[in-house]
């Protein structure tokens, strides 16, 4: 579907730009690499920009994968353009994991974009909209935003091309750009339709679970993944209705062993596991022996040499 759519703080800026500014040049280094624009839930008091990544190749942003609150300015500390995206891929549409979107496309009109932006996210429901509702309900003739509908016209700009991914029960691959390509599986994540995302590029492979108990085909989409980025949202011991949205340490481990993943990213860091990596640590090392980072905003993990030409 296309949518026609102020002397300290100046110090503390300074030492703000030196910091990302570092960030960026070492994500846009040649090969692939994975950045992470939100390491944090949707607490404004864990002090984390929320939900967002990036897949770079060659010192391009090729991939981004959610954007929620804060992602628009670590966006910009990256480096990264709207212009160079190939797409934007949603694991599901809450705040904290696409907030940021409209302002992203909003910075676009100081780009030089000119082809169609596919934007792929889960069918919806009752509760949630689906990909194609959610950024109609944005930029579309009665969006929030339609005043950026002339701008979204492809005329002398470009389109937004909304697609929903109905993976329920299976591996389903979504879309290829040029050596990308772009699966998909379904996971449970409480009563919302949420998607898990698996990204092969130059050889390499990252796999991004977004938020999730850890039902549902994970362990195939992780399978032989070089980085798996997994949400570490609740602590050892969770139970009831907060498993069912999120994965536990145990949970993460198990299928991070189960997947032979190569390298565990934990991300979506929440004031409930903040301070508790220790025990974290622990319960995913009684599965799995690999290598795991926590990640902070801006963090990157490079998988590979200079990709071939």
């Amino acid at each position: 579907m296309r949518i026609s759519i102020l002397w300290c703080a100046v110090c503390a800026g300074l030492s703000v730009l030196s910091a990302s500014s570092a960030a960026a040049t070492q994500c846009e280094a040649s090969g692939v690499a994975v950045q992470v624009l939100g390491s944090g839930g949707p607490e404004a008091a864990d002090k984390r920009a929320s939900s967002g990544y990036l897949v770079w190749q060659d010192g391009r942003a090729r991939l981004l994968v959610d954007a929620g609150g804060g992602v628009k300015l670590r966006f910009g500390e990256a480096g990264a353009t709207m212009a160079d995206l190939d797409a934007v891929a949603f694991t599901h549409f809450h705040a904290d994991h696409s907030s940021d979107f409209a302002a992203l496309v909003k910075s676009s009109y100081f780009e030089d974009r000119r082809r169609a932006l596919p934007v792929y996210g889960p069918p919806g429901n009752a509760r949630m909209p689906g990909a194609v509702a959610f950024t109609d309900a944005l930029f579309g003739k009665a969006g929030a935003f339609r005043y950026l509908g002339d701008f979204l016209d492809g005329s002398g700009s470009y389109t937004l091309e909304a697609q929903e991914v109905k993976a329920d029960g299976k591996l389903v691959n979504v879309a290829t750009f040029h050596d990308m390509r772009l699966s998909a599986a379904a996971v449970e994540h409480g009563s919302l339709p949420a998607l898990a995302w698996r990204v092969e590029i130059a050889g390499a492979v990252v796999a991004f679970s977004g938020d999730t108990s850890g039902k549902g085909e994970l362990i195939a989409l992780a399978r032989d993944a070089d980085i798996f980025v997994a949400h570490n949202a609740v602590p050892v011991g969770t139970t009831g209705a907060v498993h069912s949205l999120h994965m536990t340490p145990d949970d993460i481990g198990r299928i991070a062993a189960q997947a032979g993943v190569k390298k565990l990213v934990l991300s979506h860091r929440m004031l409930r596991t903040l301070g508790r990596e220790a025990e974290t640590l622990a319960a995913i090392r009684a599965r799995y022996a690999g290598p795991v980072a926590f990640a902070d905003d801006l963090s990157c993990f490079p998988l590979n040499p200079a990709s071939p030409k």
